[in-house]
């Protein structure tokens, strides 16, 4: 294992803080930043933004090249593996090397199977000095999503709930809007813009016709255009085949998915526009398979699915092990008995059944809290 500098560290600290700048705009590729450092100086930096477009190094070679400055001979600190193969752009192990770096630092080995390790191995077959391991764990939190779908072939889930404190979700009437506050809804939008896509039941676009997606006059950065950030797809499990044309959730041109459980009567064909795509998947008891969804937006290279849904598709999902975090917004009120509650986890008749997570972050939104919460 490699021990680093302080001035490693405060390197490889600024290359994660470049990669995070793409977390809305780069999927299904990963986030990644690059810092290059000659004499004790930065001579060149990058992030990559967008999948197509140049990666992280490159961008920092570029920005070294109009500096009128020379790589040779320099450190480069990059948060990711550089790439070995040739995708939709060419491998930037390849670009150090013509660069003529003498060290490469690196975060973490890339879980995809087409580099893992073996850029690593092509900087050092070229007479590179690589050391990695810099900041790994914070590296690996950059691209949650990017790197269960490497290792698991499926996205990483998240699963939003609001409840009051005593773990209500409505009145009896259907009544929820809102328990939670402004300053609540505002956070939420910073989750979907860094999802590929929210997931919703058809329930819940039949009850609240919603948009799904990320809100202009909501989104709490001002430093992201909004033009410039990726609406994440929606994908509704519609079971009873409820959904019609006309609701809000289709109105704009961003990709919807219909997932549908190919044993049940075909309904009546519905002129659907040219941006909705329908799924049909096993399952048992008309319900969709949902492990087998999640392979499947895997296959579609979705890394990070955000789920808004009702208690009984959120708790279907949490039963069958496919949620990975819980972000639930907890506001100061108490609803009472005759009200909804935050999930339905069927045949649960003893303690030792009971599903247990662990607390990753508690901190506070307006007047709520946001607690997160990891599967054990």
């Amino acid at each position: 294992m490699s021990l680093f500098y302080p001035e490693d560290l405060n390197y490889m600290a600024r290359a994660i803080r470049l990669a995070e700048r793409g977390r809305f705009t780069t999927s299904p590729n990963p986030c990644v930043g690059c810092v290059i450092v000659k004499n004790n100086q930065i001579i060149g930096e990058g992030f990559h933004i967008q999948a197509g477009g140049p990666h992280a190094e490159i961008n920092a070679l570029t920005q070294v090249e109009q500096s009128q400055a020379t790589a040779q001979g320099a450190t480069a600190y990059v948060t990711l593996e550089p790439c070995s193969h040739t995708g939709k752009t060419p491998p930037c192990a390849s670009a150090l090397i013509k660069a003529g770096v003498a060290t490469v630092i690196v975060g973490m080995e890339d879980p995809n199977p087409l580099v893992s390790g073996r850029g690593i191995q092509m900087l050092r077959d070229a007479g590179i000095q690589v050391h990695q391991g810099c900041l790994e764990s914070a590296c690996k939190k950059i691209n949650p999503g990017f790197n269960k779908r490497m290792t698991h072939k499926r996205p990483f889930v998240q699963v939003k709930l609001a409840s009051s404190l005593d773990g209500r979700t409505a009145m009896a009437s259907g009544e929820s809007k809102w328990i939670t506050s402004y300053q609540a809804r505002k956070d939420v939008q910073l989750y979907r813009a860094k999802a590929c896509a929210i997931l919703t039941g058809s329930g819940t676009v039949m009850a609240d016709n919603p948009q799904m997606n990320v809100r202009e006059s909501d989104f709490p950065l001002t430093d992201y255009p909004i033009e410039s950030i990726r609406q994440p797809a929606k994908i509704i499990i519609d079971n009873q085949s409820q959904l019609t044309p006309d609701l809000n959730i289709f109105a704009s041109e961003t990709p919807v998915f219909v997932v549908k459980n190919k044993i049940k009567v075909t309904p009546p064909q519905q002129n659907w526009p040219k941006h909705v795509t329908q799924i049909e998947l096993s399952g048992n008891d008309h319900n969709i398979d949902l492990t087998a969804l999640m392979l499947e937006l895997g296959a579609c290279q979705m890394n990070h699915i955000w789920v808004e849904a009702g208690a009984k598709l959120a708790g279907a999902l949490i039963q069958q092990g496919l949620v990975d975090e819980l972000i639930i917004y907890q506001a100061p009120k108490l609803m009472g008995e005759n009200t909804k509650g935050l999930l339905d986890v069927p045949n649960l008749t003893e303690l030792s059944q009971a599903v247990e997570w662990q607390y990753a972050d508690v901190r506070q939104i307006g007047p709520d809290l946001r607690l997160t919460l990891r599967a054990k």
